[in-house]
C-alpha cells in the first residue's frame, strides 16, 4: 500500500505526515489492519526496539473532583461507585509505589483528583516523591495533579519529580463539549510550565467520547506541536453514573489504527497505552505492543485492569521485553533534547485512565459493538483499601 510505505518512510525519517495521510490511516479497512500494524510496527522498533517500559499508577486523592469532565468517574456530580478518600500519606503512597516497582515499573505516575495543586499540596506531594525515592533507587516519579500555578512546576522539578502529566484528552474544537470548568488552552499552560521548568512532559488524549476522525488528528498534531516526551492513549471506559457511560462505539480494529496513527505522527515519542486496553482492546491487547512501547501495569485510577502477571505474561509471550530500569526509554536525540530541524521537530506527543468509544467519519464501515459493561470494574484494592495492590 503506497500510504503505508510512505508513512514508513516518514516515521523513520521523524518527518511528520501529512493530516490527510493520518485520516487515511484512521480510514483503512479491516482487511488491511495487519499490514497497518505491521507498517507502524516497523517505525516503532526503529526508535525502542522490543522493549516495553511499564509504569504504575498511584492514585493519592481519589474522588470529589470539582471538574465536570464528562469522561471521568471523580467529576463533580458522579454517580459512579468509586472509592473516595482525601491525600495518602507519604508512606501509604510509597508503599504502593513499592508493589508496581516490585511488579517491574520503572516509573511511578502519582495523580490526584482536583482542579489543581494548593503549594499545600505541591508540599504534600513532595514529601511523597521523597518517600518514594528514599525506598527505590532510580524510579522515576511522574506527578500528575491538575492545573499548575506559577512556580509550582519548579518546586516540584526541585522535590525530585522527573514528569509531569496533563492530558490534552480532546481536540480544541470540541473540547468545550466534553469540559466547562476549564480550557482546552488551559491544558496547554499547564504543559508548558512543566516543559520550562525541566520537567519532561507527559500528555496524551482519550479516544471514544464521541469525536470524529478529525477530532482524533487535530488532537495528536496538537500534541506533536507541544512535543511531549510521551503520549498516553486512552481509551473511554464508559462508567456508569457518567454523562458518557453509554458510549461504547469502540471496536479492537478501530484502538488499533488510533495508536497506529499516532505512531506514525509521533514516531520516536513513548507512546503509552493506558486506560480502557483490557475493554476495548480485549484479546487484540499483543497486537498494540507492536505500535506502542509502554503500558500501565495494573489497575488504574478507579477502575482495576488485569493481572499485573497477565500484562508481564502478554508482553514475553507476544515476543518483547519489559525494558530495565538502567535503559534509557527515548532515542538518544530526544534524550538530549536535540532534534533537526529539518523534521518539524521531535516527533511529538502518561499518566492516564482510559476514563474510564466513538462516532467518526472514516470510509471503513464498522458494527457498533454490544456495551460490555462486564469488563467496567471498579477499583476496590490498592490505594485507599485494606487490600494489597494488583502489580
Amino acid at each position: 500500500m503506497d500510504l503505508l510505505t510512505a508513512l514508513v518512510d516518514k516515521g523513520l525519517r521523524r518527518e511528520l505526515p501529512t493530516r490527510d495521510e493520518a485520516l487515511a490511516v484512521l480510514a483503512t479497512s479491516d482487511d488491511d489492519l495487519l499490514d497497518v500494524v505491521a507498517a507502524a510496527g516497523r517505525v516503532r522498533r526503529q526508535w525502542f526496539g522490543r522493549r516495553v517500559k511499564l509504569n504504575y499508577l498511584v492514585n493519592l486523592k481519589s474522588g470529589l473532583c470539582p471538574e465536570d469532565c464528562s469522561y471521568c468517574s471523580q467529576r463533580l456530580g458522579s454517580k459512579a461507585d468509586v472509592l473516595k478518600y482525601t491525600w495518602l500519606k507519604p508512606d501509604e503512597a510509597a508503599a504502593a509505589a513499592s508493589a508496581g516497582v516490585a511488579g517491574g515499573a520503572k516509573r511511578v505516575c502519582l495523580v490526584a483528583s482536583g482542579r489543581g495543586p494548593t503549594d499545600r499540596d505541591v508540599d504534600r506531594v513532595s514529601q511523597t516523591i521523597a518517600a518514594i525515592k528514599d525506598q527505590n533507587e532510580g524510579v522515576e516519579v511522574c506527578a500528575c495533579l491538575g492545573l499548575l500555578s506559577g512556580g509550582q512546576a519548579d518546586r516540584l522539578r526541585e522535590a525530585g519529580a522527573d514528569a509531569y502529566n496533563h492530558n490534552l484528552n480532546t481536540s480544541e474544537g470540541t473540547y468545550g463539549s466534553i469540559t466547562t470548568t476549564h480550557t482546552y488552552a488551559d491544558r496547554v499552560d499547564t504543559v508548558q510550565k512543566a516543559q520550562a521548568a525541566g520537567l519532561s512532559a507527559c500528555s496524551g488524549l482519550i479516544a471514544g467520547m464521541g469525536e470524529t476522525d478529525a477530532d482524533l488528528v487535530d488532537v495528536v498534531f496538537g500534541l506533536r506541536e507541544l512535543d511531549p516526551d510521551s503520549v498516553p492513549v486512552n481509551f473511554l471506559i464508559p462508567f456508569e453514573g457518567t454523562p458518557l457511560a453509554k458510549e461504547w462505539n469502540l471496536t479492537p480494529q478501530r484502538c488499533l489504527r488510533i495508536l497506529a496513527m499516532v505512531r506514525f505522527v509521533c514516531p520516536d515519542v513513548e507512546v503509552r497505552l493506558a486506560g480502557g486496553r483490557e475493554v476495548h482492546l480485549r484479546t487484540m491487547q499483543p497486537l498494540a505492543l507492536h505500535l506502542v512501547n509502554s503500558i500501565f501495569l495494573g489497575d488504574y485510577l478507579t477502575s482495576e485492569g488485569q493481572a499485573g502477571q497477565a500484562d508481564l505474561d502478554m508482553i514475553a509471550d507476544a515476543g518483547f521485553e519489559v525494558e530495565g530500569a538502567d535503559t534509557v526509554t527515548l532515542p538518544k536525540h530526544r534524550a538530549a533534547g536535540v532534534c533537526g530541524p529539518a523534521d518539524g521537530g521531535c516527533g511529538g506527543g502518561g499518566c492516564g485512565e482510559g476514563h474510564e468509544g466513538g462516532c467518526h467519519d472514516s470510509a471503513a464501515v464498522e458494527t457498533v459493538p454490544a456495551a460490555r459493561t462486564d469488563l467496567v470494574a471498579v477499583r476496590r484494592r490498592g490505594a485507599g483499601t485494606d487490600l494489597p495492590p494488583n502489580a
